[in-house]
């Protein structure tokens, strides 16, 4: 089986789960003896290629017009990119570098004099060129490689997964890691929303990382429920003999937070519980890894609760970064508005580290041995880092079960029911 597998990045160059999420993926299929050609944006040279072929797409060389392309791109709806499209950029960033910004998509899409594209893979203001471009250059990819499946991670990469099946008449699959409402709420744009819309119309099947996100693939997009299938991610076993070595910077407790700070993840709610726990336990410290649109704010509010001595922002921490932190933690803490599935709460298990998840998570449908709690409820979720951080004995239980637990969720499980979702298709 040969799949022409779409992605916007791969480890060690990620921004958020996405990347971890496809490295898993494409390792447990690889043990299936799947075979695939990963392609994305801008591939810098270190990715790990043992079990993956891994395709830049600016080595793609174009030699004429895509009419396929231009025929996708007349059929959605552009409006002028604001802040939220772009979830790892500031709103002061992008009106210093967006205001006024709109897109011209026929001088784009002309390729006049042969060659390739340059991409930055970012998720930047020129984020809707890219998008664009890759899913032009991905006909030229889809003409001429042989491949059994084509299988496009998340809405970046919809319209080139689209395409690749105009041009090849193959099956598609499109992997929903999350959605418009997910990452905006009831403000959705409009065109991420026909984007993902129409890739998943067109789509053969429909993988949804939870049921709670195939709750809204069917409910808010119109999806038949029988085209999509839901397959729970996993995680990546970590040796953690080293972790005695840590050593604590302070001599407190601390709570942590892992994710972008955005509206999605709901750090403003760990900020108000934050603030509650410390009217009751004054040796412990919260620490927010992370950067979003929301950590400006939140610094300010931490600082009109007079807390800021207490909370610390970490800034985005990846691989070892990340592993040292969640060795140091005590409670971790996932209060997410929306979380389609959610690794890092996985991660952190692994470490020997509690985990409070909210309710309106796609992976609080596999934990058992975790604390759920509803994410606007801050009430509710500082009793539970209350209780942990007082009462051993349950830290002690949730540690060692969700520690078992958490182990037996491996990709190489995830990889056997995406393959046989692959050769139900073929």
């Amino acid at each position: 089986m040969k799949v022409l597998m779409f992605g916007w990045e791969f480890p060690p160059h990620i921004t958020g789960g996405l990347g971890t999420a496809c490295y898993g993926i494409t390792k447990g299929l690889a043990k299936q003896d799947v075979k695939i050609d990963f392609v994305v944006p801008n591939a810098h040279g270190d990715e790990d290629n043992s079990f993956v072929k891994i395709q830049n797409a600016g080595d793609i060389y174009t030699r004429y017009q895509s009419l396929l392309t231009e025929e996708f791109w007349k059929n959605v709806t552009f409006k002028e990119v604001y802040s939220k499209l772009i979830p790892y950029m500031s709103p002061e960033e992008y009106e210093r570098n967006a205001e006024n910004y709109i897109l011209n998509r026929s001088q784009e899409l002309q390729s006049k004099n042969a060659g390739g594209f340059k991409f930055s893979g970012e998720y930047g203001i020129n984020l809707w060129d890219e998008i664009s471009r890759f899913s032009h250059v991905t006909s030229f990819l889809a003409a001429e490689k042989n491949f059994d499946i084509i299988h496009a991670h998340d809405w970046l990469t919809f319209p080139a997964g689209v395409i690749a099946k105009e041009t090849s008449n193959k099956p598609l699959i499109v992997h929903v890691h999350a959605t418009e409402f997910d990452r905006s709420g009831e403000n959705i744009n409009e065109a991420v929303y026909n984007i993902e819309k129409q890739g998943m119309q067109v789509a053969d099947k429909v993988i949804a990382v939870s049921n709670f996100t195939k709750n809204i693939i069917v409910n808010r997009y119109g999806i038949n429920p029988d085209k999509v299938v839901t397959v729970h991610n996993a995680v990546d076993n970590i040796n953690d003999n080293d972790s005695k070595k840590i050593i604590r910077p302070v001599n407190e407790k601390i709570v942590s937070f892992l994710g972008r700070i955005t509206f999605q993840k709901g750090p403003d709610y760990f900020i108000e519980a934050a603030n509650k726990v410390l009217r009751k336990v004054k040796n412990v410290r919260f620490v927010i890894a992370g950067s979003g649109d929301m950590r400006n704010n939140l610094v300010g509010r931490v600082a009109k609760l007079k807390i800021s001595s207490k909370v610390n922002f970490a800034g985005f921490l990846k691989g070892d970064e990340v592993k040292r932190l969640l060795r140091m933690t005590d409670v971790y803490v996932m209060p997410s508005v929306s979380e389609p599935f959610g690794i890092a709460p996985l991660e952190a298990m692994q470490c020997d580290v509690p985990v409070i998840i909210s309710k309106q998570s796609g992976v609080s449908e596999v934990l058992k041995y975790a604390l759920k709690v509803d994410f606007w409820d801050t009430d509710c979720l500082a009793d539970a880092i209350h209780s942990l951080l007082e009462y051993k004995a349950l830290s002690r239980m949730l540690r060692f079960n969700g520690k078992n637990e958490v182990n037996n969720m491996q990709w190489e499980d995830v990889g056997k029911k995406i393959a046989n979702i692959y050769y139900s298709l073929s």
